[in-house]
């Protein structure tokens, strides 16, 4: 399994943060399905004021740049990546790649 980790920073908007947490209890099933069909075994986000942080678990064959392009193609994912945009506080226009910012690990127990 393979893990990669992702910061992002929402609008300074409190109505469009509480929005943006309710858009992911509700995240349309053709979403999730896209996410596992690429490989990623599972993804959570956690939140901190206007500070997100993803993980992502994915089968070992998964390649970051090949299978997140996929990713992108699949329906509806160009549509929910417009809806969820509004609220990031990043441009619109950027893949989702660009927007979450892969972290470094600098520590293992």
């Amino acid at each position: 399994m393979k893990r990669y980790c992702q910061t992002l920073t929402l609008a300074d908007d409190d109505q469009a943060i509480g929005q943006y947490v309710e858009a992911h209890r509700h995240v349309w099933p053709e979403i999730k399905e896209g996410i596992r069909s690429v490989g990623i075994i599972d993804m959570q986000i956690y939140r901190l004021g206007r500070t997100l942080f993803m993980i992502v678990d994915t089968v070992d064959e998964f390649d970051w740049e090949k299978d997140n392009a996929r990713l992108a193609t699949l329906p509806r994912q160009a549509e929910w990546e417009a809806y969820v945009a509004r609220f990031q506080g990043c441009d619109p226009s950027a893949p989702s790649t660009d927007k979450w910012q892969l972290m470094e690990q600098i520590f293992k127990l």
